[in-house]
């Protein structure tokens, strides 16, 4: 039995620090599109006529299925929702 310690859990999750950044970068934009939807009120297939995605694209992105979505495809998406992304750099921990 392993007794590593991690920063996150996406350092657990990802052999390298550059997998765990863009897990953690996708997972909050994951979120934040969920987070719209949800307050939108809208259907799945509303959501994808808004986003230019298929339903069970929208289906995907709700159950949280991290590895369909690459950065620029949640980012894409976020500007079809009327979203505004933002990037903040700092130095890491």
């Amino acid at each position: 039995m392993s007794h590593d310690r991690f920063t996150s859990v996406w350092d657990a999750l990802e052999d390298t620090p550059q997998e765990a950044e863009n897990l953690r970068l996708r997972s909050a934009l994951m979120m934040a599109l969920k987070d719209h939807l949800t307050h939108a009120g809208l259907t799945q297939a509303q959501a994808a006529q808004q986003l230019g995605v298929t339903q069970p694209r929208i289906s995907d992105l709700l159950r949280g299925k991290i590895h369909l979505f690459s950065l620029d495809t949640l980012v894409n998406m976020a500007a079809s929702a009327g979203l505004h992304v933002e990037l903040h750099l700092r130095h890491a921990a």
